[in-house]
């Protein structure tokens, strides 16, 4: 039986808020205990200080445990912050549920006038219906996401429901990997880093590491000598300024190099976590299986690449304290090592980041359609046909409005099947065009829709329902419909569309407008296309009189007892009844 979200998360929330109380308990401990061992050691220097070997033994077991609970603290300090996330995101969950999702991210930057349909059926934006479902933590996987919605990608829908319902039924990891890739903070996008490591060019001759390894060879030998008193401390002091002489040779270089891999060490550290959380994890469906399988390297796993890569950037950013960066490279030419060691390591696997990168971009943003899947239990995963019916939802509902309020409607387009649909101003037209819309995408995304069952021949999607004019290119608001319109023909010759149109040609006079209207409507006929057109001019029925293809609908709107009631039903035939005499009228505009 599937888990009920609401108290899923509240479970959740339960056990993460204990969780996090007891790290915060041993947290507290383990700083306790360090400041105890700090006053330990200040005691043993006090009483110990004439017994210098007794003073070395002690003072090495007090620092090597130190340093144990120094690792130890950052380990759980790591786990309270996961549990943060997670905590966090539970509360999200909880607030998404009751409608309150206003403050997420709403994708604004996404938004694209020129784009088929994202600019008509409330896609991005304040209340748009990726601010609702998108619970992205990365850059690069809100970016997947938009692209995901944007694409109008109509093949492998059947992979794609797989994918999305196997990951909805796992709630537990997806929020784990929400959590973990929450932790990334970043200095630059994982776009750059690649972007870095695909145009660098290596600095240092291919043998510096056997030369670093031949100088700390004699560095050790010179002072084996020195303390043997075989060897002056001139010798020796000689020794430490050729080091230094040779590393200085490459320091700019070394600088160049440590400042790109300071920025994205972070980075690395913890896609490396997060590619582990996929290796660990078996999956069925085939899109995840090759999206996993992308992350497996033929010798090594691509978490244990990046974590090697890791630890190389944080020895070169540990050149900025004194003893490494002056001693170590003196006698040991450390910076040279280190280097070549992170250029080699870019030059075997700068092909294999991105592939990295983008699977976990990938399933950045399946988690959000998984997580939006799994969030509503009521909704159907269409049925894919070749069947001479474009769409065929019982039931249909807008996903962004409450379910207490909305209301469904059954809703049957055949493939060459055009809708004229009439009806009063609020009467429903707008919604029920953006419903069928939104339904539509989310079908060819993968996404169960909000209906009771359904089923639909894949179709791309294009509308023109709010075009703008354009002051920056000297466009009327009527040149830039025509444009659209123009846009939607030469597509739908191209490729079949679904259309969806909302009172076109208001920018002309209303004859005109019903003139061409008419026309355009028989062009899109003549093209075998299927469509709807929401529209006031009741004469735009007309057209149903002489071809069978198109169809009259209406939503009607009713006057009782003085008060305008709306039934936001969808029925057959012509709307009879207006209102904006009738509303004129009751805001006192009119007599």
């Amino acid at each position: 039986m599937p888990q009920e979200p609401k108290q899923f998360y509240r479970v959740q929330q339960t056990k993460f808020q204990v969780g996090l109380k007891e790290i915060k308990t041993r947290l507290n401990t383990s700083s306790t205990l360090r400041l105890l061992l700090i006053a330990l050691l200040a005691a043993m220097v006090y009483f110990l200080w004439e017994n210098t070997q007794q003073l070395l033994v002690v003072s090495l077991v007090i620092i090597v445990l130190f340093v144990f609970l120094v690792v130890r603290h950052n380990g759980l300090k790591y786990q309270k912050d996961i549990l943060k996330a997670l905590v966090l995101q539970n509360d999200v969950e909880l607030r998404v549920l009751q409608r309150n999702f206003h403050d997420l991210p709403d994708g604004n930057s996404y938004k694209d006038p020129a784009h088929p349909f994202s600019q008509d059926i409330d896609l991005f934006g304040k209340g748009s219906f990726y601010q609702y479902m998108n619970r992205t933590s990365l850059k690069s996987g809100a970016d997947t996401l938009a692209r995901l919605l944007l694409s109008n990608d109509i093949k492998t829908i059947g992979e794609k429901q797989a994918a999305i319902n196997e990951l909805s039924e796992m709630p537990e990891w997806r929020q784990k990997f929400g959590a973990v890739a929450s932790l990334v903070k970043t200095e630059v996008s994982a776009e750059s880093v690649v972007q870095w490591l695909k145009g660098y060019k290596s600095f240092l001759p291919k043998k510096v590491r056997l030369l670093s390894v031949l100088f700390s060879s004699i560095s050790i030998l010179s002072w084996v000598f020195y303390f043997l008193d075989l060897l002056s401390g001139y010798v020796v002091f000689m020794v430490f300024l050729l080091g230094l002489g040779i590393t200085g040779r490459y320091l700019k270089n070394v600088g160049r190099l440590a400042a790109h891999t300071t920025q994205a060490q972070s980075t690395f550290r913890q896609y490396a976590k997060l590619i582990s959380l996929l290796e660990t994890q078996d999956f069925t469906s085939v899109l995840l299986r090759n999206q996993r399988g992308a992350t497996i390297g033929d010798s090594m796993k691509g978490s244990k690449i990046l974590k090697q890569f890791s630890k190389l950037l944080d020895a070169l950013d540990q050149r900025n304290n004194i003893v490494i960066g002056i001693v170590a490279n003196g006698f040991l030419l450390r910076d040279l090592f280190v280097c070549k060691a992170i250029e080699q390591w870019i030059e075997t696997y700068r092909d294999s980041v991105p592939r990295w990168f983008d699977a976990i971009a990938f399933f950045d943003a399946y988690n959000s359609l998984g997580n939006y899947a799994f969030n509503h239990p009521d909704h159907t995963y269409p049925k894919i046909t070749t069947s001479e019916n474009t769409l065929i939802c019982k039931s249909a509902r807008h996903p962004l409005l409450n379910p207490k309020n909305a209301v469904a409607n059954d809703f049957t387009i055949g493939t060459s099947e055009f809708f004229v649909i009439t009806g009063a101003n609020m009467a429903g037209k707008s919604t029920f065009l953006r419903t069928i819309g939104l339904q539509l995408l989310m079908a060819n995304v993968g996404l169960p829709i909000c209906a009771d069952t359904a089923s639909y021949t894949p179709i791309k999607l294009i509308t023109s329902m709010r075009t703008t004019d354009s002051l920056t290119d000297d466009e009327s608001y009527f040149f830039s419909e025509l444009k659209r319109l123009k846009l939607i023909i030469e597509t739908i010759e191209k490729e079949p569309h679904f259309i969806i149109l909302d009172e076109i040609l208001k920018g002309t006079n209303s004859t005109d407008k019903a003139t061409g209207s008419k026309k355009f409507i028989e062009k899109l006929v003549g093209l075998n296309t299927s469509g709807l057109i929401a529209t006031h001019d009741l004469s735009l029925c007309e057209v149903a009189n002489s071809l069978n293809a198109v169809k009259n609908y209406y939503f009607d709107a009713q006057i009782v007892n003085n008060e305008l009631f709306f039934d936001y039903t969808f029925k057959e035939g012509v709307c009879q009844n207006m209102n904006a005499s009738f509303l004129l009228h009751k805001m006192g505009i009119v007599d």
